[in-house]
């Protein structure tokens, strides 16, 4: 058991714990974070809600935490839907492009019992240019409202751009080129001899020659 909150509508929050179990199992579901379940208080009515937040142990992975949010089945609310592509698109497979994902998730408004579980668009006809748009999305608008901005790109084709390799010439250039390190270390000589004078260090003092023992 973990702790969680209840709170939304027009009733007071609840403290309570919660099954750790039963919650993962929920996450993992189709539906995800969307799904609607009955919570069952202690000494009072069964409630409709679903999982606002969670956390959990960033070590272990082990639920800490839950925030769980009342639902009016009458009441049109705001949710976050998954976003799913199949298919191989065209421009890849013909083409040579790379198909690319931008946005993997929406935010729609409708009743509780109309949120859908994902959008599944098949990307099979995409060619290198084409994109995928919120507004290209299937679902029914009379009782579905998309929050997405409708021109958001959602996936498109693209080109893989090869880096330009150097000309040959640049190449040869490059080797012949004197070596920078030496030119600052030759002028770095010069500097210390101006600064000794601008002479030569004088010549070392010949060492006297020993007289041999006169006998």
């Amino acid at each position: 058991m973990v702790p969680a909150i209840l709170y939304g509508g027009k009733k007071a929050s609840i403290s309570l714990a919660v099954n750790a179990k039963h919650v993962a199992r929920i996450l993992r579901s189709e539906t995800g974070h969307n799904t609607i379940f009955t919570v069952q208080v202690a000494d009072g009515a069964a409630e409709k809600a679903m999982v606002k937040d969670w956390q959990v142990d960033p070590v272990s992975g082990s639920l800490l935490h839950v925030d769980l949010f009342r639902i009016a089945m009458d009441v049109r609310m705001r949710v976050r839907v998954p976003v799913h592509t199949f298919g191989e698109p065209q421009g890849v497979k013909m083409q040579g492009g790379i198909f690319e994902m931008v946005t993997r998730e929406v935010e729609v408004e409708c009743l509780p019992a109309d949120i859908p579980e994902e959008f599944k668009v098949d990307v099979s006809d995409m060619l290198i240019g084409k994109q995928l748009r919120a507004g290209d999305l299937p679902f029914d608008r009379e009782k579905v409202k998309l929050l997405t901005d409708p021109s958001r790109v959602l996936a498109h084709v693209v080109i893989l751009k090869k880096e330009e390799e150097p000309a040959p010439e640049a190449a040869v250039a490059a080797e012949t080129a004197p070596a920078e390190p030496e030119v600052i270390k030759k002028g770095k000589k010069e500097e210390e001899g101006e600064a000794e004078g601008g002479t030569e260090p004088a010549a070392k003092a010949e060492k006297p020659e020993k007289k041999g023992k006169e006998k």
